[in-house]
């Protein structure tokens, strides 16, 4: 992949809006009808084509009174109002334990303007059964302006662009891609490590890394591999992420082996690039090290084996992020959470080793997607909150450390715990030679808490990871 091509993949613009529709229906073997509302984000890879046909992504809330609330309904979007002459929402959701799909279009007619956008005709089903059939219509008088204002043109950002390597033949860098997962089936947590080196005094660049497996009942295994030639690009754009010494870390596809470890496992995209780090960051390497994650949720199957033993994932959650920089911080926390339904949480706080900088408490970068949304908006406000009002804090230490910050109306508090039984110790050098420990558990415990104020700190959302979050601790 070209350097030209790779932007141009991770740049591209795509299309964001909500939508609130209020309208009723009657289900069969019903006399009455029942009020209905839906509120959806839609997410396009594209800026809207009025003349064409786009399709959208739905995420957001279906609620059928007295009968269903899904807050993680899902489905497609098909935007065609000249091509086709229709908006075609196909929308799936739960009531109970019954998973039902609403389907349906607005009727594009230039005689009709106004109606014809605004109302849809829909019909449920179960498992291709009609349930029940509605109305629901576009609020023009109360929406029109939230919908307008809601309209954004985010870049669309690739995933396999972001594995590309980005290292470009300078001395004292280093470069990270790693992957970790929770086997839901057995609780087994895994640890995938592809590190390439440049050492400062400008000898030859190397690719090493290791694997590490986290039983439910067992110790923990790891193995190294590596060092070995780096044979990748140093154009800093290739299309094959992490080749070497026989392991790979490609778009969709991990594979390779260390000691009595070996692996071979698929990756499947689920969620959006996250930036822990501010996005210019990780396009222009100012800082002493940035952190993203390509894949900030992905599901996985296929095998891993370790001595007599074979974990077979199937849908098992997890992500793979990425490090450019300089080199390890002088302490560091890291903590990825899949709270479920599709809500994930990442953070990196770090004391750096720069003269000055390393006097200062831990700068806390804090990314929370919750229901298709990031909070904070902006990358920087946790760790240039803390410089300027105090808002966000890491206490780092072991076996519990704990995040805590305040950003607009929301306040959240983090407390991490990883038992030393669930927890490896590596060590890690330098480009300039210097050396750091990390403690990592992909079995840790934790607690997230956030808030909101409403005349008062209020409980908006609370989740309790038992075993199955990935963290880390680091220092020298």
């Amino acid at each position: 992949m070209s350097a030209s091509a790779a932007k141009a993949t991770s740049g591209a613009r795509g299309t964001v809006f909500r939508e609130t529709m209020l309208g009723t229906v009657r289900l069969d073997g019903e006399d009455r009808t029942r009020a209905v509302r839906l509120d959806l984000k839609a997410a396009a890879d594209r800026v809207l084509r009025p003349r064409g046909t786009t399709e959208a992504r739905i995420t957001g809330r279906t609620r059928i009174a007295g009968w269903a609330d899904d807050p993680c309904a899902e489905g497609k979007l098909e935007i065609s109002p000249l091509a086709r002459r229709r908006i075609r929402y196909k929308i799936s959701f739960m009531a109970g334990d019954r998973r039902l799909t609403l389907d349906g279009w607005k009727s594009v007619t230039p005689r009709r303007p106004l109606t014809s956008m605004t109302v849809l005709p829909f019909t449920l089903y179960e498992e291709g059964t009609p349930v029940g059939e509605g109305t629901l219509r576009f609020p023009v008088a109360t929406g029109l302006l939230p919908f307008l204002a809601s309209f954004r043109f985010p870049r669309h950002e690739d995933a396999a662009a972001h594995l590309a390597p980005r290292w470009k033949g300078e001395p004292g860098r280093t470069e990270v891609w790693y992957t970790t997962l929770t086997d839901p089936a057995t609780g087994t947590g895994l640890w995938l490590h592809h590190e390439l080196t440049a050492p400062a005094d400008g000898s030859e660049a190397f690719a090493h890394g290791w694997a590490a497996v986290f039983p439910k009942d067992g110790p923990v295994r790891h193995a190294r591999f590596g060092p070995a030639k780096w044979t990748g690009s140093a154009d800093g754009y290739t299309a094959e992420g992490f080749t070497a010494d026989g392991v790979s870390a490609a778009p969709g596809r991990l594979s390779g082996s260390a000691g009595a470890l070996s692996w071979d496992l698929t990756e499947r995209t689920t969620g959006a690039p996250l930036f822990t780090f501010p996005r210019w960051s990780w396009r222009r390497p100012l800082l002493p090290a940035a952190q993203m994650l390509p894949a900030a949720r992905a599901s996985y199957g296929g095998t891993f084996s370790y001595e007599n033993s074979t974990v077979t994932p199937v849908d098992a959650p997890g992500a793979t992020a990425r490090i450019y920089g300089h080199g390890n911080a002088r302490r560091w926390a890291w903590l990825h959470a899949d709270l479920g339904r599709g809500d994930v949480l990442e953070v990196v706080a770090a004391v750096s080793t720069r003269p000055g900088l390393r006097r200062l408490p831990p700068l806390v970068f804090l990314r929370l997607r919750r229901g298709g949304r990031t909070w904070p908006r902006r990358a920087e406000r946790t760790a240039v909150g803390w410089a300027g009002l105090g808002r966000f804090r890491c206490a780092i230490g072991l076996p519990t450390w704990t995040a805590t910050g305040r950003a607009g109306l929301r306040r959240i508090r983090v407390e991490v715990t990883q038992p030393e039984e669930r927890t490896l110790a590596l060590d890690y050098t330098d480009p300039d030679g210097s050396r750091a420990t990390c403690r990592n558990s992909e079995r840790a415990d934790a607690h997230v808490l956030l808030e909101r104020w409403w005349g008062g700190w209020r409980t908006e959302a609370e989740w309790t990871l038992d075993g199955t979050a990935h963290a880390e601790v680091g220092t020298r």
